[in-house]
């Protein structure tokens, strides 16, 4: 059986309504995904583009979240430290009580709540960690800024437990060594090995308060960064929805005049019928 034949004119006005029906189903592809670009084939050079934002990003989210852990863990140390703080001032309190006391009850009771406290001390800074990590136990973290790993910090912990990290000798020992009286030189020895501890803290708290402050920098940073690499993925796959809609009705229209082109280019066949 013979091919069927077609005019030069309608052969082009065929081949012009593939071409838009190729367009309509692209245009309608990107207006129901919002993407003009979902693989490789679309765009091989925009396509691995955003791939690499997109992985970039997701690695910044892991070492924000790292950062965020890190910021609960200074703010856990810091406030273990204004509690051990408020420790020392009460035990300091409590030696200046015994510099006019004179009464041996009343010593071995201010040398018993002297003592009590010192383990409150100790006790508190070791409360004072967050998971598993407590920097007021000489325990270090080092926090990843970017997603290599190579710009960091490390938060060093200390000892403030009350006798060894803070250098504070036991009342019992230090006032009147069992005897029932205390000399005025014991116990400002106490009074002095407080003000030095009270001074190691506060300087603790500064370095905390630093690295807290470089810490948060550098997490609006990294929030900051990832929205600029999904921006710029977005920019190179996302489809403009305004554009796309705007095509979609153009193409309607060329289908419909591409349609009455093609009437019109067969009405000369047509025309053959009329000889019967």
């Amino acid at each position: 059986m013979a091919d069927i034949s077609l005019t030069a004119g309608m052969r082009q006005n065929l081949y012009s309504m593939q071409q838009t029906n190729q367009l309509m189903d692209r245009t309608a592809s990107r207006l129901s995904s919002g993407f003009k670009v979902r693989t490789a084939l679309d765009d091989p050079i925009n396509y691995f583009a955003a791939e690499g934002h997109r992985q970039r990003a997701g690695d910044l989210s892991s070492r924000k979240d790292e950062m965020g852990e890190a910021i609960q863990l200074v703010k856990a140390g810091n406030t273990g430290i204004e509690a051990v703080t408020d420790l020392v001032a009460a035990a300091k309190s409590i030696a200046q009580s015994a510099l006019s006391a004179e009464d041996e009850n009343e010593i071995d009771s201010l040398e018993t709540q002297f003592d009590a406290l010192l383990t409150q001390i100790t006790n508190l800074a070791e409360d004072s960690g967050y998971k598993g990590v407590n920097l007021l136990s000489e325990d270090d973290l080092e926090v990843s800024f970017d997603e290599e790993g190579t710009n960091k910090v490390t938060l060093e912990g200390f000892d403030s437990s009350a006798t060894v990290g803070l250098s504070v000798a036991v009342a019992s020992a230090q006032w009147s060594g069992g005897a029932g009286t205390v000399t005025t030189a014991n116990v400002n020895t106490s009074i002095t090995q407080l003000d030095k501890a009270r001074t190691t803290l506060r300087s603790q708290a500064k370095t905390m308060a630093n690295n807290l402050s470089t810490i948060t920098i550098r997490q609006d940073f990294t929030s900051n960064m990832m929205n600029t690499l999904n921006d710029g993925a977005d920019n190179l796959t996302l489809a403009d929805m305004n554009e796309e809609g705007a095509n979609m009705l153009m193409l309607q229209t060329r289908q419909g005049l591409g349609t009455s082109s093609l009437s019109m280019a067969s009405q000369a066949a047509q025309s053959v019928l009329r000889l019967f």
